[in-house]
């Protein structure tokens, strides 16, 4: 009698700043040494949350354009350098996980769900704020630039992430905050749920995200009303 192959476990796959951590103080912090070593103003927190989360290169370009002066490519580099040191050093002075990302992180888990992060962040730098806060552990699979050959929103970095922490596509979810994390998830196939605490600039609800959450606690509602994890 032939026997009904198993589903792979259900993934639930997360971005990493403005979704999981508030990492802003500390990048901004990073940032702001760039800016002025260069001899700009730096900016405040609130200002520069709309450049967060497509990583420290773009958040750069980001600031220096929005002062009016673009960088070449050979600037980019060094710049992006001295970001990254500074970040490094620093790199959970004030990040802190949202409110509710632990007790949801365990319930998922608990219900047999695979974790995995997917971030436009170095995953030279997404490892170590993961370890330092202690969440590292609960992930089968944490991506970031460096780990693959693409960043989002090309969709191979989702599936791959989905792929390296043991699940498929048509059993995942996404959870993100920006439009780069729903065109992502769109390209993929993937349904995406968004949170609205994040650092979007534009309302993250606009870019038509499947569900929308507004803290952590939400979650899981949200997420078993897409019905992936039914046989």
């Amino acid at each position: 009698m032939s026997t009904v192959p198993a589903l792979p476990p259900p993934t639930l796959v997360f971005d990493l700043d403005g979704t999981l951590v508030d990492t802003a103080p500390d990048l901004v912090r990073a940032l702001n040494a760039v800016l002025t070593s260069e001899g700009l103003a730096p900016v405040a927190l609130e200002t520069a949350l709309g450049m967060v989360g497509n990583g420290g290169r773009v958040l750069i370009q980001t600031a220096f354009i929005a002062d009016g002066r673009p960088l070449g490519a050979t600037d980019l580099d060094r710049l992006t350098a001295v970001f990254t040191d500074h970040y490094a050093a620093h790199i959970a002075d004030d990040s802190k996980a949202y409110a509710g990302v632990e007790a949801a992180l365990d319930h998922f888990a608990a219900e047999g769900w695979l974790l995995a992060v997917c971030t436009n962040k170095f995953e030279t730098l997404a490892r170590p704020l993961l370890e330092t806060l202690g969440l590292a552990r609960r992930f089968a699979a944490i991506v970031g630039q460096g780990t693959l050959e693409w960043r989002k929103p090309d969709p191979r970095t989702l599936t791959e992430t989905i792929r390296l922490a043991g699940g498929t596509p048509e059993r995942a979810v996404m959870v993100g905050d920006s439009r780069v994390d729903i065109e992502t998830a769109r390209a993929a196939g993937v349904p995406v749920v968004a949170v609205t605490f994040g650092y979007s600039a534009v309302p993250v609800a606009e870019f038509a995200p499947d569900r929308l959450i507004r803290d952590f606690d939400s979650l899981w509602d949200a997420v078993e009303s897409l019905g992936i994890a039914s046989p």
